[in-house]
C-alpha cells in the first residue's frame, strides 16, 4: 500500500521507515518555511476556533462548596458535556482555569503554576463569590481580594454558590469569546 509519491503509506511501516520518513518530511517542511513567508490561513484559523469553542478542557479543581455545584453540572440533569466541556485533571491538556472557591495566600502561587503550565489559548473562569472577590472572607488576612488580582479573568459567574445553570451559562459566554477571536493561524504555504 502506497501513499502519496514514493512515500510507503503510514500503515505498513516498520519502526526505522517511519522514523527515516519523519525526518524527511520534518526536513521538507523547514525548507518550505525558509523559502516562502508564512501566510495567514482563513479556513484552517476559522477550523481551530471552532474546535477551540467545541471542545473546552477545564481543569478540575474543586476547592469549596462551588465545586459541588460544578460537580451537578457534569451530572445527568444539567449535563455540560454537551455543550464540548470535559473536565480533565491535568493543565497541560487544559485551556481553562476554572476557579471556585476562596483562595487562601497559600494556594495562590499554585494557582499561577497551574495557569502557566496550561498552553496558548487559555481562559480564566471565576465562579462564586469567594473567587471573585473573597466572599464572607474578603477582610481575612490569608484570604485573596478576588482571582482577577493575580490572574486573568476572562468570566465571571457570581453566586453563593452559583447553580449549575450559571455555569451552563458562563460556559457559553466563554463559547461566544472564542468565536468572536479574530486571530489566524499561520501556516507554510
Amino acid at each position: 500500500m502506497r501513499a502519496e509519491g514514493n512515500a510507503p503509506s503510514a500503515i505498513a511501516m516498520s519502526q526505522d521507515t517511519f522514523m527515516k520518513w519523519s525526518d524527511e518530511v520534518s526536513e521538507m517542511i523547514r525548507r518550505r518555511s525558509e523559502i516562502k513567508q508564512m501566510k495567514p490561513n482563513k479556513l484552517t484559523g476559522g477550523v481551530f476556533n471552532w474546535a477551540a469553542r467545541n471542545s473546552v478542557y477545564p481543569l478540575h479543581l474543586g476547592i469549596a462548596c462551588c465545586a459541588i455545584e460544578m460537580a451537578a453540572a457534569a451530572a445527568p440533569r444539567f449535563d455540560i458535556e454537551r455543550l464540548g466541556v470535559v473536565f480533565w485533571n491535568s493543565p497541560r491538556q487544559c485551556d481553562v482555569l476554572l476557579l471556585n472557591g476562596w483562595i487562601s495566600m497559600k494556594l495562590r502561587p499554585v494557582l499561577t503554576r497551574l495557569y502557566e503550565q496550561m498552553p496558548y489559548p487559555k481562559w480564566v473562569i471565576c465562579m462564586g463569590e469567594c473567587t471573585i472577590s473573597g466572599g464572607p472572607w474578603w477582610d481575612s488576612y490569608n484570604i485573596v481580594r478576588g482571582a482577577d488580582t493575580f490572574l486573568p479573568v476572562d468570566i465571571y459567574i457570581p453566586g453563593c454558590p452559583p447553580r449549575p445553570e450559571a455555569l451552563l451559562d458562563g460556559v457559553l459566554k466563554l463559547q461566544t469569546k472564542i468565536r468572536a477571536r479574530k486571530e489566524k493561524v499561520l501556516l507554510p504555504q
